[in-house]
């Protein structure tokens, strides 16, 4: 029996329960609009995780050549952009079902061997202040956990299906950011 005052720190299960707990976590403490951890498949981008669950569908893909995160790996654009119509090579990419982009935030997802996974990556729906530069540092944290979660030999879940025929990959309109305390 575990006692109760330690059931919120267990390890998590498995791989896809930590991702949905960075998801969480960067939800509840960084904010924004949308996180989510992107695998790459030869040339997609393809979902496999977001918080909100309900905003994009686990299996929606982008095109990889259209991807920000494409540009943030292949060192065209930052990391972090507050606003991304201010960085050419976002601002060219403002199409498809993330065009409402104002923020972006990314950082690589690697395998044991170094390779290319995907990413974690978050968006908002408005421009976010300098200020949240400072908090780069817990993003990169909790990417770095899910590679080396995979290179301890967790398995990330399986690619998905994409949403069936004319199901809406993004729902609705951009969530309204939380509020931070």
């Amino acid at each position: 029996m575990v006692p109760a005052g330690i059931v919120d720190v267990a390890p998590w299960r498995d791989w896809c329960s930590a991702a949905e707990g960075a998801l969480r976590f960067l939800a509840e403490h960084v904010g924004w609009d949308l996180w989510m951890v992107t695998r790459v498949v030869d040339d997609r981008q393809v979902v496999l995780l977001a918080d909100p669950p309900d905003t994009v569908r686990p299996g929606m893909h982008l095109p990889w050549e259209r991807s920000f995160c494409r540009q943030m790996i292949e060192g065209n654009a930052p990391r972090l952009a507050t606003v991304t119509a201010a960085v050419p090579a976002y601002a060219a990419r403002s199409t498809g079902p993330l065009r409402n982009a104002a923020a972006y935030i990314g950082v690589p997802l690697v395998t044991r061997d170094l390779e290319l996974f995907g990413t974690l990556c978050g968006v908002a729906y408005r421009a976010k202040p300098l200020s949240v530069a400072r908090e780069m540092d817990v993003v990169e944290a909790a990417a770095r956990m899910l590679s080396t979660l995979m290179a301890a030999g967790m398995e990330p879940p399986d690619v998905p299906e994409p949403p069936g025929p004319g199901a809406r990959a993004v729902r609705g309109r951009p969530p309204t950011p939380p509020r931070r305390r």
